[in-house]
């Protein structure tokens, strides 16, 4: 600094120089674009090709009952899973990017669990006070 200053370059001139450095440093940084490989890409939709097949497969063979349901919804929230994190790109945002859109469905789902127990609970106390009804 004691050299920009003999040299005559002043305060201002030796801070504009750090100025433009930085600026330059910005600008190649934002130039950089990330890709993923057209592998991964090709590799989400294979399974979730797969995931659609157990799907249908599940109706076909004539699954019923609470195990039908549980494999619809388990292969549906897979084929979600895939396709929030790989085509919408939230497999490489930050933590709390992730928690703000994963974490309300999450309580939406535990809010309504409670619902259908509570739901249950009700039932079953009217029917033991009040009898099974006409």
């Amino acid at each position: 600094m004691a050299e920009a200053t003999a040299n005559g370059l002043g305060q201002h001139a030796l801070h504009g120089t750090h100025a433009q450095d930085a600026a330059t440093t910005a600008a190649a940084h934002a130039e950089v674009h990330q890709e993923h490989p057209i592998k991964l890409y090709l590799v989400v939709w294979a399974w979730l090709f797969i995931l659609s097949t157990c799907s249908y497969l599940v109706d076909y063979f004539g699954i019923h009952g609470y195990l039908r349901w549980s494999l619809i919804l388990i292969f549906m929230m897979l084929k979600a899973g895939l396709i929030v994190a790989v085509f919408m790109h939230m497999a490489w945002e930050r933590l709390a990017m992730m928690y703000a859109i994963i974490l309300p469905p999450i309580l939406v789902l535990v809010f309504v669990t409670m619902m259908v127990l509570e739901a249950d609970y009700t039932l079953l106390t009217r029917i033991a006070f009040f009898g099974p009804g006409p």
